[in-house]
């Protein structure tokens, strides 16, 4: 076992502080654009800004374009002029991958009985979609969502198409204009998080080391979840699967959480954190009631309307007291 470096414990007590007192209003638009100097390179470090991302969150009007950097849809060290370039390139790669599309779909078809399946499973789950807002404005439109995931699915090797991506799309979709930024950016979430919402790639890890924090830190808890709660932990997939998308009130808690992810702060992979942090919400009920793992399971499913704001702090808390202990190098690895 190895103590994480003072450097990160500096960093971890940082991120832990702003749960002690109000949090500031969110970067808006006028301090954004006073990060960048005349030609619209960053004036601040990456770190101050993560920083700030995680412990003041960001304004809707401020999201896209920070979300661009966040991604690495933006290079941290571009010019104004890079990023329109890249922007242009961005639209023109998207529309030739849609004419490929087009020319290979009948090939796909004939040849591929994964994809005639796959793009029945896309159309069922966007379908399912609420496009609506309470006062009845549509909000997304369901043909251009399941064309990107169709090209998603065709495009990405590493992820193919599950159940959920539909609801993650759909908020990247909500966020930006154009259909080409939808695509790239859930295609950067994807890499920047390493892929850890992907079934065959990142869950099973995600379940493993949080079996190890919890067994680490909650030795009773972790008993209990290894005899009679057997089971409830690997059943927590879904969490992982949609980032913890169905756990919160509000669209605006899911992406603060999500840029808080992608800020790499306070450690990465800090998706285990906030999994533990929602577990220790049904602890205290699960082992006063000896429950058994279809029991917890439920418990955990009824943890909704969550605040993202309570969610990182508690995630803080967790990262805050690692760095005081003895952490067994696979989860430091995993962790930093």
């Amino acid at each position: 076992m190895t103590t994480l470096s003072p450097e990160n414990s500096l960093s971890a007590r940082q991120s832990a502080s702003f749960i002690l007192v109000k949090r500031k209003p969110p970067i808006d638009k006028t301090e954004w654009d006073g990060f960048f100097d005349e030609n619209g390179h960053l004036a601040k470090s990456r770190d101050f800004i993560c920083v700030n991302i995680l412990e003041r969150g960001l304004h809707p009007f401020v999201r896209t374009e920070a979300w661009k950097f966040l991604t690495g849809y933006y290079s941290w060290q571009s010019s104004q002029d890079e990023r329109l370039t890249v922007d242009s390139t961005r639209r023109k790669n998207y529309e030739a991958l849609c004419q490929m599309y087009e020319k290979i779909q009948p090939l796909l078809e004939n040849l591929h009985r994964n994809f005639t399946e796959t793009r029945n499973n896309i159309t069922y789950d966007i379908q399912k979609l609420y496009d609506k807002d309470p006062l009845g404005n549509v909000l997304i439109d369901k043909k251009r969502l399941e064309k990107i995931l169709l090209l998603s699915y065709v495009c990405n090797t590493e992820a193919e198409y599950q159940q959920g991506f539909h609801d993650m799309v759909m908020l990247f979709h909500l966020m930006v204009e154009h259909d080409h930024e939808t695509f790239w950016l859930f295609q950067f979430f994807l890499q920047k998080t390493e892929h850890s919402c992907v079934i065959n790639i990142g869950v099973g890890k995600n379940l493993d080391m949080l079996n190890i924090l919890i067994n680490f830190l909650d030795p009773v808890f972790s008993d209990h979840l290894k005899g009679k709660g057997a089971g409830a932990v690997q059943s927590l997939f879904p969490w992982f699967c949609l980032c913890f998308q169905h756990a919160f009130k509000s669209f605006d808690d899911v992406w603060r959480l999500w840029e808080v992810l992608l800020t790499g702060k306070p450690c990465r992979n800090s998706q285990v954190l906030v999994a533990y942090s929602m577990l220790q919400m049904v602890r205290e009920q699960v082992l006063q009631e000896s429950m058994t793992g279809d029991d917890i399971l439920l418990a955990c499913n009824n943890l909704i309307d969550l605040d993202a704001d309570e969610l990182i702090s508690a995630a803080c808390i967790v990262y805050a007291e690692l760095i005081q202990k003895d952490v067994p190098q696979p989860l430091k690895d995993f962790l930093l």
